[in-house]
């Protein structure tokens, strides 16, 4: 699997475009967050912040993002064009946004890259992942990326297993991939193109482009009393 398969960096982060070639698999794209903004060449924000915001370290916030009264935003971090921050963002380093995004209200993020119009809009993690261009998800969406037993985390693809070499790897959402609320992505699961995990489930491994997750549900009957 190629990064090219899911998404493409968008106009508004080309200036990482030298860390996220599309070739490589989607899960290399994870080992560059920190390197991509250790190379970029900029100086961190001086706008006028709300009193509730803080900030730490080199934080990149674009003129015409949105802030909320309070949230915290620990750098290294880029945060793009038209976004907006909610109340109680917490951004705790290495974390690339592009442009209209939402990162929503009491909502964690860590070691990610979003790119154009993606949208978590309410209590969610996001940890260790990437989310393609136009990718959603709903409220309570929890993006774990840590195996209980700690051990390195492989992919199960179509083409056989693939050892990505990450003790912490969350999920890679492609371009408009959609999760429902209260839904959880257990670590190392790959979403394809328009893919739809729904609500309150909780979905591993891959899951291909244009295609719905959903929950089994056991149907037990129940003797009948007389």
């Amino acid at each position: 699997m190629k990064a090219s398969e899911l998404f493409a960096l968008p106009a508004s982060l080309q200036v990482f475009a030298a860390h996220f070639p599309a070739e490589v698999g989607p899960w290399e794209w994870l080992k560059q967050i920190g390197a991509a903004l250790k190379a970029a060449s900029f100086s961190a924000t001086s706008r006028a912040l709300p009193p509730g915001v803080h900030v730490e370290g080199a934080v990149v916030i674009d003129p015409s993002v949105k802030l909320p009264p309070h949230a915290t935003i620990i750098g290294p971090a880029w945060i793009g064009a038209g976004t907006e921050i909610r109340p109680g963002a917490y951004i705790r380093g290495n974390v690339i946004v592009g442009a209209n995004c939402v990162l929503g209200n009491s909502c964690e993020f860590k070691n990610c890259l979003l790119m154009d119009g993606v949208q978590v809009p309410h209590f969610s993690y996001v940890g260790d992942s990437v989310l393609g261009n136009g990718a959603h998800l709903g409220a309570g969406v929890i993006l774990s990326n840590l195996r209980l037993d700690q051990q390195a985390i492989s992919v199960r693809l179509p083409e056989g297993v693939v050892d990505t070499g990450l003790r912490k790897f969350g999920a890679i959402l492609g371009d408009k991939a959609e999760v429902g609320c209260n839904a959880v992505l257990q670590p190392g699961t790959i979403l394809g193109k328009r893919a739809l995990v729904m609500p309150t489930v909780a979905f591993a491994g891959y899951l291909p482009a244009e295609t719905i997750a959903r929950v089994r549900v056991a149907v037990t009957t129940m003797p009948r009393r007389d």
